[in-house]
């Protein structure tokens, strides 16, 4: 299982200091909407110059299949590792962006977006009309068969997902509160132990790391108890 540490904070300054603070340890990093609609590539580029740190770029790309492989293709140049598609898009966009992607040298991993953890089962069953669980399992099992490299999904369902579909098909977990703090906008999350037992490969934490007074000792315990 690896840690990957949310860069969420309100400015480029703060992430690239908490970056800083992380340097030589085993992880990644996540950069999301806030960080790279704010800061764009050259913030990618500012992080690996500090560490040999691995990228997860989550930008939950939905739109329509070309011109979400358009998208995919670009951010495959920058070599960012990871990168990620709503599933929602369907079974023709998955399939067309890893077409794409598959014809480059080299490909970040790809994975599946389901429900967001902000989701409990009123709020997905508002939009989507269905179970939760019953929709993840269809979700990850066209992103299997889509040739994607896992799922985006709760503690709760990735267990679920690799019966689903392959034991080595990945799961990485948002909504990760290790030592049960304060679960904040997020409805659907869990600790590590939790995450050990559902299998998780990967878990994100954000919060519980860069509010911490010693980031670094929080991210070495966190590393410990993996």
């Amino acid at each position: 299982m690896k840690l990957c540490v949310a860069l969420d904070l309100a400015s480029k300054e703060e992430c690239l200091k908490l970056a800083s603070e992380l340097r030589g340890l085993d992880l990644w990093l996540k950069v999301g909407m806030r960080a790279f609609y704010r800061e764009g590539f050259a913030f990618i580029e500012e992080l690996k110059k500090i560490g040999d740190f691995r990228i997860f770029l989550d930008l939950k790309l939905y739109d329509i299949p070309n011109t979400m492989a358009d998208a995919c293709e670009e951010l495959a140049k920058f070599g960012v590792d990871m990168i990620n598609l709503h599933a929602s898009a369907g079974e023709i966009a998955l399939k067309i962006c890893m077409q794409r992607l598959n014809t480059l040298k080299s490909r970040p991993l790809v994975l599946g977006v389901s429900a967001l953890t902000s989701f409990d089962e009123q709020g997905f069953h508002q939009i989507y009309k269905q179970n939760l669980k019953e929709a993840v399992e269809n979700f990850s099992k066209i992103c299997f068969e889509s040739s994607l490299d896992g799922m985006v999904c709760s503690v709760f369902e990735s267990k679920l997902i690799k019966n689903a579909t392959n034991q080595n098909f990945l799961t990485l977990t948002p909504g990760i509160r290790p030592f049960k703090e304060e679960s904040d906008d997020q409805k659907r999350v869990a600790d590590i132990q939790r995450a050990k037992q559902e299998n998780a490969d990967f878990i994100v934490v954000g919060r519980p790391i860069y509010k911490d007074n010693e980031p670094r000792k929080k991210c070495e315990r966190i590393l410990n108890e993996l």
